[in-house]
């Protein structure tokens, strides 16, 4: 039972294990409601009627029970709330945890492949809906089906005539709502979808507002939304309506249930086969026993819509994740690709048979038109994909075998998009070193020419830039991003068009402190520039996904190949 609690619901051994008590406590406490009215059932059989020949117990005798019973179906409830509420919110969190570790462990690509909106939606709003869920519906559902079974047992036993003029309106009822489950798991699908497109044309419209307005596309984009807006809404009707029907059709059923009783348990009054208080006992069951039944109903039709966000929780749960040792000994920080193949997708190849090696010590720069590979080869470089084809070694070791994690300490990488959080300009830069001085900040932030414009800030190096550092220029970002790269000081370097948001000024500035920064190490830069890698000691072009060429700058002009092309093209521009 506990590992088909962990398969069906995404649940951790100890979640599936406390789901367990949860649901035994429900099933406890629903037989527990039956208590009082099978108590006041005795005690009008014993005083009104009661044989001649049997002394009926003194009413203290029932005073004492009535408090017993309330004292036991008030610890239950306490014990029952402990093990469905508590436990629930305890396992939400560590659901919570089991995410976050796994999209810790997933490659980084990944998240540049998925929409932050949904990633945001499955790690919040699934994971809330899961938890009031298995809180309010879940334990509540086996709880009501177990109660209902036991007590039409008891009530079979006793009289079955009318046990089954009471219950033969369930298996109808129950039955509908299976038919139906295909139809409402379709609907709850299609209402999660829309539901997702209208978060993330949210965001979107938040990102972009800088180009929505001035591109005056702010009416393009409300009617695009407004029309969204709509089809959500057309989807919530059409959801409800479908398990309005068919919750509405098995209350229906049920519903024929009391009358059955009436009519069944008067005939069988005027023959004499049941007493009065038999006939008003079942009559107060009938009145009782649909509630857990009109529960388990409402319950089905609940969990179709949990399995959608179940379905979701899985599908990252299977994600392939990175893996490999955490004790690699590396003998230098040459990274050499051999025969590199890579495709973002099936039957779309980006790298064929790549290789070259970027030795430790030394510069090498990839070079070549946009969508030649060059950002791709640099990230394939640090694992943020794994490569299908060939081999990517640092220092001898195949980087598909060294944990992510583990391979990334030994690497400062400053991309051409940066990225900032809403933080100080302090902690921006503390990135690189979270223990680092606020000399060590100061003296990286002079290297890469950031004390300039930090001085001028409100707070200096305690100033909040906003997030992703909207209250700086793009060339002031790009600048703090260097500047942690130079604080984290790692032997690999990877620099994705590090000056590409600077001018020539700031740009022949910063290359100072990019030599302090590239100073024996192993170092791939990528820029458009070309004389940004005239001092690099290693060029690799990289054209149509293939190394079209390599060598020194000298040995590339004299070749009069691609690279020689390139260079001539930019010195006629700035003629």
């Amino acid at each position: 039972m506990i590992k088909y609690l962990q398969q069906r619901f995404a649940l951790t051994e100890k979640g599936a294990k406390d789901l367990r008590k949860g649901i035994a406590c429900s099933t406890l406490m629903n037989l527990a409601l039956m208590l009082p009215p099978t108590y006041l059932f005795f005690f009008l059989m014993e005083y009104i009627d009661a044989k001649p020949s049997t002394e009926p117990h003194t009413l203290w005798f029932y005073v004492l029970v009535a408090v017993l019973l309330a004292v036991f179906m008030f610890f239950l409830a306490r014990f029952q709330y402990d093990s469905t509420y508590t436990t629930v919110y305890n396992e939400s969190a560590q659901r919570r945890i089991g995410v976050a570790e796994k999209l810790r462990r997933l490659p980084l690509a990944f998240f540049g492949e998925r929409n932050l909106s949904d990633l945001t939606s499955t790690v919040m709003e699934d994971c809330t809906m899961l938890e009031q869920t298995f809180s309010h519906a879940v334990p509540q559902l086996f709880a009501s089906a177990l109660s209902v079974v036991i007590i039409g047992v008891g009530m079979f036993s006793y009289n079955w005539h009318l046990a089954l003029a009471l219950f033969w309106v369930v298996p109808l009822a129950v039955t509908t709502l299976l038919l139906s489950r295909r139809q409402l798991h379709k609907a709850f699908v299609q209402h999660y979808k829309v539901k997702r497109g209208v978060t993330e044309q949210i965001q979107e419209g938040l990102e972009c507002m800088q180009e929505i307005r001035s591109y005056t596309g702010e009416q393009a984009y409300c009617h695009s939304f407004d029309k969204r807006l709509k089809g959500y809404e057309r989807e919530l009707v059409r959801g409800e309506l479908v398990a309005g029907v068919f919750l509405n059709l098995a209350g229906m059923l049920l519903k024929l249930g009391m009358p059955t009783v009436i009519l069944v348990g008067a005939w069988l009054l005027q023959q004499g086969e049941v007493s009065v208080f038999t006939y008003l006992a079942y009559l107060l069951a009938s009145a009782m026993v649909y509630n857990p039944i009109i529960e388990v109903c409402n319950y089905l039709a609940l969990l179709s819509f949990l399995d959608v966000r179940i379905n979701r929780m899985k599908e990252i749960e299977n994600m392939p994740t990175q893996e490999g040792s955490a004790a690699v000994q590396l003998e230098n920080y040459d990274i050499e690709f051999r025969n590199v193949s890579f495709a973002y997708e099936t039957e779309k190849q980006v790298l064929h048979n790549v290789s070259f090696t970027a030795r430790q010590g030394t510069v090498t720069a990839l070079v070549g038109p946009s969508g030649g590979g060059k950002s791709t080869t640099a990230k394939l470089a640090a694992r943020f994909w794994d490569i299908a084809d060939g081999q990517i070694l640092v220092g001898g070791n195949d980087i598909s075998k060294i944990d992510p994690e583990t391979l990334l300490k030994h690497y400062s990488i400053v991309f051409q998009d940066v990225l900032l959080f809403n933080a100080s300009i302090a902690d921006n830069i503390r990135i690189g070193k979270r223990n680092a001085t606020d000399e060590e900040v100061r003296h990286v932030a002079r290297l890469a020419q950031c004390d300039d414009f930090i001085s001028r800030m409100p707070q200096g190096y305690d100033t909040v830039i906003g997030e992703n550092g909207e209250t700086l220029s793009g060339g002031e970002r790009q600048r703090i991003s260097i500047a942690r790269a130079l604080l984290k000081n790692a032997p690999i370097i990877l620099l994705d068009e590090a000056t590409a948001s600077l001018d020539a000024e700031n740009e022949t500035k910063i290359q100072a402190g990019i030599s302090e920064l590239v100073r024996n190490k192993t170092v791939i830069i990528i820029a458009h520039r070309m004389r940004t890698v005239r001092n690099a000691d290693h060029i690799v072009v990289l054209s149509g996904g293939t190394v079209s060429e390599q060598g020194t700058p000298d040995e590339l002009l004299a070749r009069n190949g691609e690279f020689a092309h390139m260079v001539r093209l930019q010195q006629e521009k700035r003629q």
